[in-house]
């Protein structure tokens, strides 16, 4: 493991959504003959960003939510599904100024993918000497299709970001590695640290929105591009996971959140 790294993770607000978005399981999201209108209950989906300050650079994992989410989302015709929540200290600008750290700061900026809520702020690092990461995979579909938008993937957030991609588990930086967890996108990425105090933690992102996906028995969401890889991807995690006694987090877990140390807190 290696010593000297200050891992940050930073809640950046909320939206909410029916639950049959992140998981579906029949018996929650589904009615009945006997309750035909039963609907999903609507929760809580919580977003964070994980600032890691390392001896060979601060790397910056996904961007969150951006402050004006109605007015960027609107083409889209999504914004009453997933409607933002965010306190002005939880925005994620708000975040980085209360971490002490300013755009230019960040030398490593990697994308767990491109959907707005984790690219949302991508635009911010235009002109930045940010070393900008993503799968190829991810790449390739968030850059391959014409007009403003491709549902949740809004070119503005992320285009003119200067990328560098991998393709396969790569260690970015020592004791800091990008997993491939496809699946939920084309290119989903997870992040795992091994931290000297704290042991290895796991950042599922979307590959596991909350616990209850992970199970056992692994339950798929209702947003998933390929249900097969989705659930290889689950898999892998819970296999590394198993054998570095590794702390997992997923990626939009209302129960878990309140658990995690989270900003001004950190873990080493």
């Amino acid at each position: 493991m290696s010593g000297d790294i200050k891992l940050t993770v930073m809640p950046v607000g909320k939206f909410e959504a029916s639950l049959s978005w992140l998981l579906f399981d029949p018996a929650r999201v589904v009615g009945t003959r006997q309750e035909p209108q039963r609907a999903a209950p609507w929760v809580d989906v919580p977003v964070h960003s994980v600032l890691i300050q390392h001896p060979e650079g601060n790397l910056l994992w996904d961007t969150g939510l951006p402050r004006d989410w109605e007015t960027k989302w609107a083409p889209t015709g999504l914004t009453d599904y997933w409607p933002v929540v965010a306190e002005e200290q939880e925005w994620f600008d708000s975040r980085l100024r209360q971490a002490g750290v300013e755009t230019g700061d960040i030398d490593y900026l990697v994308f767990s993918h491109l959907h707005w809520d984790h690219a949302g702020n991508g635009w911010m690092f235009n002109g930045t000497d940010a070393k900008v990461v993503c799968s190829q995979a991810e790449y390739d579909g968030a850059f391959g299709f014409e007009g403003y938008c491709d549902g949740p993937f809004i070119r503005s957030d992320y285009g003119e970001l200067p990328f560098q991609t991998v393709t396969e588990d790569t260690e970015i930086l020592p004791g800091v590695t990008l997993l491939q967890t496809p699946g939920h996108t084309w290119g989903t990425m997870s992040l795992q640290v091994d931290l000297p105090d704290t042991g290895t933690m796991i950042f599922t992102s979307d590959a596991i929105f909350l616990g209850d996906n992970y199970g056992p028995p692994s339950v798929t969401p209702g947003i998933v591009h390929d249900s097969q890889k989705w659930l290889a991807s689950v898999e892998k995690i819970r296999g590394i996971a198993e054998r570095t006694d590794a702390t997992v987090i997923f990626g939009h877990d209302a129960e878990q959140a309140p658990h995690i140390r989270s900003a001004p807190e950190f873990y080493t």
